[in-house]
C-alpha cells in the first residue's frame, strides 16, 4: 500500500492543488488527510491561495482515494460539502502488520494516545510542525506538518508510506526525514 499522508490544508487551493500532483506522480493509492481541510482558524493568517470552493471541487472529484479524520478547524457544515467523510476523531489503518492512528492531534495525541500498543504508529497533523519520532517506550509519533501553513520555520511538508517506511518530504522534494518499522 502506498499512502500520501498531508495535513492542515486550511482552504489553500493552490497548495492542494500542489499536493494532488505529487500524489498523481508517486502513484499513491489513497490520500490519507490528518484534518482543517477547508477553514483557516481564528489562529492562522489568511492562507494566500485560500479558495475552500476550489479545494471541495479538487477533493470531491477524489473522493473514492480520500481518508480523512477530523481537525479542530473541521464542521459539520464542512461535512455538508465534502463528498467524502471528514467528522471521525481517528481512524485505523492495517498494513503488513502495522497499525497505524491517523488523527489530527487535538484530541488523540501524545499525551493523550488512543488505544495503541508498542510498535504502533501515531498520525497526527495540527501542530503545523514535521516530525518523526519514537515515544512511549516504542510507539512512533509521525507529523507531516502542514501542505500549507508551517510553523516553527518548517517547510511545507507531506509523507509516502510504502512498506512499513514513512519518508517525510518538502513540497520541493526534499527528503527530510525517513523511519523504517
Amino acid at each position: 500500500m502506498r499512502l500520501m499522508i498531508a495535513s492542515d490544508i486550511h482552504g489553500d487551493l493552490e497548495c492542494c492543488k500542489k499536493m494532488l500532483e505529487i500524489y498523481d506522480r508517486e502513484g499513491c493509492e489513497r490520500l490519507v488527510l490528518l484534518g482543517d481541510i477547508l477553514y483557516h482558524g481564528p489562529r492562522n493568517g489568511l492562507p494566500c491561495g485560500y479558495e475552500p470552493k476550489g479545494v471541495i471541487e479538487l477533493l470531491n472529484a477524489r473522493r473514492d482515494s480520500i481518508l480523512a479524520v477530523r481537525g479542530n478547524c473541521d464542521t459539520e457544515v464542512d461535512q455538508m460539502v465534502l463528498a467524502f467523510p471528514v467528522l471521525a476523531d481517528y481512524a485505523v489503518i492495517l498494513d503488513d502488520g502495522l497499525t497505524m492512528y491517523a488523527t489530527h492531534g487535538h484530541r488523540y495525541n501524545e499525551e493523550n494516545i488512543p488505544p495503541m500498543k508498542d510498535g504502533d504508529v501515531l498520525l497526527n497533523g495540527h501542530t503545523h510542525m514535521l516530525s518523526i519520532r519514537e515515544f512511549g517506550g516504542g510507539k512512533l509519533y509521525v507529523n507531516p506538518g502542514s501542505i500549507s501553513l508551517p510553523k516553527g520555520g518548517n517547510p511545507k511538508s507531506y509523507i509516502i508510506y510504502e512498506n512499513r517506511c514513512f519518508k517525510l518530504y518538502s513540497v520541493e522534494g526534499e527528503l527530510l526525514a525517513k523511519a523504517t518499522l
